[in-house]
């Protein structure tokens, strides 16, 4: 055996230990939970949205929300520690992806995006924790702007709209094909029954959002209007517009609180 493929085969070696390590595992788990938390709360958010009052419908609002409440700092740290523990379990999960072809690639890649999608947030409520305010909406137009400022700047934010709207599929597929069942250990039964039915309504749920987001950052490019691109906060308030938007509106945040409740399972049933 080369150096390289020993060194290579010592790093998944130690990569693997951390990642069956019980308390690494815990923290894990915790990431789960606290993820499916924020879910209930933008999911909560967003019904109230529905029948007319305000709020931020995003991981910033819910992270605001949690800042405000009794013992909320305290609990904005669970949720960074819990996140940051998912976002390097995701890192190790794609460092242990095996392979060179196209699959072992794409699996690296969604491992990564998940990655960097818990660490994100993870940051942003450590941020909150520690007094800053957390504009997700705000952000994300200032991003967008910066983007169409620069030369082919319309192109990289359809090509951000179109990996967002991806995404946004990748959900709802998961959902209606059950793919999720992958991710857990769900016990048999009634409790199995209702997983299965929490995930599928969640994942479709939370995909719809994001498409919309992903719709929107395309939008943004077309108009080249930045404002249109306000994230998940603003996707959800343009589904609120829609014919039956309350009505709409109302279903998808009902199936994001589902989701929420499905992350709690996964933080009991999950396979790590």
């Amino acid at each position: 055996m080369s150096h390289s493929s020993s060194s290579a085969a010592s790093a998944r070696s130690a990569a693997s230990r951390l990642q069956d390590n019980h308390a690494f595992q815990l923290a894990a788990r915790t990431g789960f939970a606290v993820n499916g938390l924020l879910h209930l709360l933008i999911g909560g958010i967003a019904l109230g949205v529905a029948f007319g009052s305000g709020g931020e419908a995003d991981q910033g609002g819910a992270l605001s929300g949690l800042a405000s409440s009794p013992g909320g700092v305290f609990v904005l740290w669970v949720v960074a520690i819990g996140l940051f523990a998912l976002g390097l379990f995701q890192v190790l999960e794609a460092f242990l992806v095996r392979g060179t072809d196209k699959d072992a690639w794409a699996d690296r890649a969604k491992e990564g995006g998940k990655a960097i999608a818990y660490l994100a947030i993870g940051f942003s409520a450590a941020s909150v924790a520690m007094g800053s305010g957390s504009d997700s909406s705000g952000q994300t137009q200032g991003i967008t702007a910066t983007l169409l400022s620069t030369p082919g700047g319309v192109f990289l934010v359809v090509l951000l709209g179109l990996g967002v709207l991806a995404v946004g599929v990748y959900f709802i597929v998961k959902g209606v094909k059950k793919k999720f069942l992958q991710d857990i250990s769900a016990p048999d039964g009634k409790t199995g029954r209702s997983i299965t039915t929490l995930g599928r309504i969640g994942y479709i749920a939370k995909g719809v959002a994001i498409s919309v987001v992903g719709i929107l950052f395309c939008a943004a490019a077309i108009t080249s209007d930045p404002s249109e691109a306000t994230g998940l906060d603003g996707a959800l308030k343009t589904l609120v517009e829609l014919p039956l938007g309350p009505v709409i509106l109302t279903v998808v945040a009902l199936g994001l609180m589902a989701y929420g409740v499905y992350c709690f399972a996964r933080a009991k049933y999950a396979r790590l």
